[in-house]
């Protein structure tokens, strides 16, 4: 028995049918973007009153309010980077498709330059070039993958900022959680807020690793670092302007 099963299977049918499919769009990488982002900002947040010396429902306050805002904004600049790649894409349609109606030679040309350097030479090449300029969306989308090197689809930018700003808020509230709890006060609470935040950005980088095939406990510790190194600035930093903090309050 095969202990490495492939992904597929590569009878012909098999792929004729596969290849046939529109490609299924992934929203793990806006996911994975939008969980780490919400634990360190929220993480950033309780070090940073952590670090000033200051109550636990200070953090809790300030971790709630930048937490929606920055879930917000990562939604939003993440519907607009998902977005511009789709108005990139119709913009270059619309292009290539005039360039064909104006100059047919010279775009059969680009195509016949493009399959020349895939190896493809003499009567084959001049087959393959006859064969996609026959078929104009072809011809486009061919243009469009081979000399601008887009895919010919993409996520949906909804469903993209959807997936940052609902992971970000759920992910996020989880180093929060711990202010909520009743019979923790002082240190405590930020003590378990830490101990859940490890975890949680752990827990990222675990799926992470699960879904793309990766070792699941590089990846957590991968994910891990970088969380934690963020936190860590935050804290010092806090921890070095605190002085001036106290001159406000004394002020």
């Amino acid at each position: 028995m095969d202990d490495n099963p492939l992904e597929h299977s590569h009878q012909p049918d098999a792929i004729r049918e596969r290849l046939s499919q529109q490609p299924q769009q992934s929203y793990l990488r806006d996911a994975i973007l939008g969980g780490i982002d919400g634990c360190v900002t929220t993480v950033a947040v309780i070090a940073s009153v952590a670090g000033a010396g200051l109550p636990g429902m200070v953090a809790f306050v300030l971790g709630i309010a930048s937490l929606i805002a920055d879930a917000f904004s990562m939604g939003v600049s993440n519907y607009q980077a998902v977005k511009s790649d789709h108005d990139a894409r119709d913009r270059l349609r619309e292009q290539e498709a005039r360039h064909i109606h104006h100059d047919p030679e010279g775009e059969r040309e680009e195509i016949r330059e493009i399959f020349r350097q895939k190896g493809f030479s003499g009567d084959i090449l001049e087959q393959v070039v006859e064969t996609i300029s026959a078929d104009k969306r072809l011809w486009v989308n061919t243009m469009i993958q081979e000399e601008f090197g887009y895919a010919l689809s993409g996520p949906a930018p909804m469903k993209a900022a959807a997936s940052t700003f609902w992971v970000f808020i759920g992910v996020g509230l989880i180093p929060l959680l711990p202010f909520l709890i009743p019979f923790l006060a002082g240190l405590q609470m930020f003590l378990v807020s830490g101990a859940v935040a490890i975890l949680a950005l752990f827990g990222i980088g675990w799926v992470k690793g699960q879904i793309l095939g990766m070792s699941r406990f590089r990846a957590g510790l991968e994910t891990l670092a970088m969380g934690g190194g963020a936190a860590i600035l935050a804290f010092l930093l806090s921890f070095v302007f605190e002085p001036m903090l106290s001159g406000l309050k004394l002020g």
